[in-house]
């Protein structure tokens, strides 16, 4: 990869820069020119434990290669740990131009035996996390008129996938977060979008390959490495993006995607209004054709990674 100065004078924060599709989001925004602030606990794929040792590789990577970074080492699932994330970027370099909502848990577990806690934890981070490290930059995007925000969703949000309630649930939360920011900051110039990215890491080497299909589809997953994602996230943070918005984009190897968002798809209509039984003689197999397929998202992007 090569320097493209894209981001020349900017300071983005990447949340969850210690490995994985961070750690490449984090090397490439410092390779197009940005001060980086690499935030990562060092947890787990649980969420358990803490080291000093990814976020420091990280920075040592960007140290090496001629570019400026910090480490933070705060949660991004606690309002007041967020507010020091951000105060980290403005400590260092004084500003902040970039936050990329990336940080992330998997506590899988098939719904009915899903725990309260699997679920917060999971929550906590992805969720709350976007929503505590975004409002964090939020005023010092206004002030300076200025600002773009990259949150990272999943296909199993937006698709679906077995045994993943929790992540699901936080990832489609993260899109109409996404798309509520870019509602409410238009007028101060700040844009906010979401990736739905495609790499074998840490996040996806926990997915179950029991069956011949789930050891096709993870066989399928492993050819994909994390910087093919990276791109995709320096352009949207640069100024070449500045009339894009409220978008939900996706990184698969070679392939760039831009998903769907809910709309009415059909529409019946009967002047004298509904009862339950006319719904089920007449609306429902008016709308059918248009009812969307029970599949995962392994189902419903099934060809191989270009």
């Amino acid at each position: 990869m090569t320097d493209t100065g894209m981001l020349d004078g900017k300071v983005a924060i990447v949340t969850g820069a210690g490995g994985g599709i961070g750690r490449e989001i984090a090397i490439a925004m410092a390779l197009a020119g940005a001060a980086v602030v690499i935030n990562d606990v060092g947890a787990s794929l649980a969420g358990d434990g803490e080291s000093e040792t990814p976020a420091a590789q990280t920075q040592q990577i960007i140290a090496q290669r001629g570019g400026r970074a910090a480490v933070s080492r705060d949660s991004v699932a606690e309002w007041a740990s967020a507010q020091r994330i951000v105060q980290c970027a403005l400590d260092n370099f004084g500003r902040v131009d970039v936050v990329v909502n990336n940080a992330g848990i998997l506590r899988d577990a098939i719904f009915h035996k899903m725990t309260p806690q699997d679920w917060l934890a999971v929550v906590n981070v992805h969720l709350n996390g976007s929503f505590f490290v975004s409002r964090a930059a939020a005023d010092h995007f206004r002030a300076q008129q200025s600002g773009a925000y990259v949150h990272m969703t999943s296909t199993s949000g937006l698709i679906g996938n077995l045994g993943q309630a929790n992540y699901s649930a936080a990832k489609l939360g993260i899109v109409g977060l996404s798309r509520s920011i870019a509602l409410d900051m238009r007028r101060y110039n700040v844009r906010s979008n979401c990736i739905a990215p495609f790499a074998w890491s840490r996040m996806t080497s926990s997915i179950p390959a029991e069956t011949p299909e789930q050891k096709a589809r993870v066989a399928k997953l492993a050819q994909m490495t994390p910087d093919k994602n990276a791109p995709l996230a320096v352009f949207l943070a640069s100024e070449a993006a500045r009339d894009v918005s409220g978008q939900v984009f996706g990184a698969r190897m070679n392939e760039i995607y831009l998903f769907t968002q809910h709309r009415p798809a059909r529409t019946v209509h009967r002047g004298e209004g509904w009862t339950p039984e006319l719904i089920a003689a007449h609306a429902l197999p008016a709308l059918r054709a248009a009812l969307v397929p029970l599949d995962t998202s392994g189902e419903a992007i099934g060809w191989d990674p270009i």
